[in-house]
Parts: C-alpha cells; structure tokens; sequence
C-alpha cells in the first residue's frame, strides 16, 4: 500500500482511541492494577504485579479479554456473572482516574481537525463505550467523532470482545459502509494492529504516546504486525493522507 494510492481512495479514518487518540495506557493500567491484582489473587497469584508488568502482558486488549486470559493460566473458567463483576468494577475505577488525568493535546486535537475537513473520522477501541466517551470528552476531542461512529469491542458487538478479534473493524467498516479501499485505521498497539490487519483495512502504525525507549522495538512489531508505515505524530498522519 502507498501513500499515493491511500490518497486517491480514502475517505475515512479509524482511529484507535488508547495509546492513540490520547496517552492513556500508562496511567489506566496504574488505575488499574489494584484491580487486575485482587483479581489475581484470587486466582491463586502469589505475589502483586506491577502496572508495567500487567501492561506487557496484556497490552492492546481490554479487561474483560485480559482478565479470561489470565484465568485461563490459573485453570479457571469464569462464570459469566463473575466477569461481568470484575469488567464492572475495573471500568469504573480506570474511567474515573482517566477523567482526572488527560487533557486536551493540541498535537493531537489540531491534526485531526484538519483530517476532519477531509475524511470522515470514527473510534474504534477495544475499550468500553463510557471510558471511550469520558476521555474523548476530557481531551476536547468529543465534538469529531460523532456518537454514532464510535466503536467498542466491549460494547458494540453482540458478543464482546476484544482486539486482536477483527470483529469490531468489520462492524465499524460495515456500520460506515467503507470497503478496505476507502478506509485507514490508525493504531499504536501490536493486537490492534492485527486486528485492523485482519479486517482487510490498511493500517498505520503509530508510535507517538510509545516512550523513547521503546520506539524503534514498537515500530518494527508494527510493521511486522501488517502496518504499511508507522508515524511518530498525528501531524504525521495529516501529511501522510492530505500530502
């Protein structure tokens, strides 16, 4: 896929919203280990992780998908009922936090304002619904990404789930009405990479919440995830497609 190309077909974008639209993954899994680590200790875990640990295990996916995973390497299968509880309680708590910590980005908010005079913008997150309308909010990014082209793995599939399951590109892709060729997700994390990848749109990298160190790892796990190109900036982006 070339830029060229992209630009002669492309009408909308799907951005991913955590590690993305904002820097939210750091401090949602700082909100959110006191959770995952009840979780884990009742499982059977003998010792606390930590934010980072949990984020390098689980990273790109939601709780809910985590939480099965992780119970899965305890031999556990959860009940329903169960899940529900702890997805419930670990929402609340990151949403709450999220809303206290991020703010409005100009290196964000103002690239994606040019993209909106051009494309059609969308969110497609593996997130819950409310976390993702809280921190669209909180960084002034609302009023671009209309409710009804706001996806959630969590919350808008019959059945939830989470990236690296495409299922939430395709409805998105299928809600919208855009083939492959009139789409490009925008994506930070290696599952939500191959999820976009999966679902047939192409697919930019970026790297611009990855802290400095781990860049350069990150970008060479994007593009071997199926990203065509991997950007350090949503201005990138802007240029990449308006160019």
């Amino acid at each position: 896929m070339s830029a060229d190309a992209l630009r002669g077909t492309v009408t909308t974008v799907l951005a991913d919203a955590d590690g993305t639209l904002f820097p939210s993954e750091e401090p949602a899994y700082a909100a959110s280990a006191g959770v995952t680590n009840r979780f884990l200790a009742e499982l059977g875990a003998e010792r606390e992780f930590s934010p980072g640990e949990l984020q390098a295990m689980t990273n790109g996916k939601n709780f809910r998908a985590a939480a099965q995973e992780l119970a899965r390497g305890y031999g556990r299968d959860l009940a329903a009922a169960e899940l529900d509880d702890w997805v419930a309680q670990e929402k609340d708590v990151v949403t709450a936090h999220l809303r206290a910590v991020l703010g409005p980005d100009p290196a964000v908010r103002e690239p994606l304002r040019a993209l909106a005079g051009r494309f059609g913008l969308a969110a497609v997150t593996s997130s819950a619904s409310s976390r993702l309308d809280a921190c669209l909010e909180v960084t002034g990014l609302a009023a671009l990404f209309d409710p009804a082209r706001r996806f959630s793995a969590e919350d808008s599939l019959p059945v939830p789930t989470s990236k690296p399951d495409p299922a939430v590109y395709a409805l998105a892709g299928s809600e919208l009405g855009v083939s492959p060729d009139e789409a490009v997700a925008v994506e930070d994390s290696i599952n939500g990479a191959l999820s976009a990848v999966a679902a047939g749109f192409p697919t930019i990298g970026t790297v611009q919440f990855v802290p400095a160190g781990e860049r350069d790892a990150r970008e060479a796990a994007l593009r071997e995830a199926g990203a065509f190109t991997v950007v350090r900036s949503w201005a990138e982006v802007a240029d990449l497609l308006t160019a």
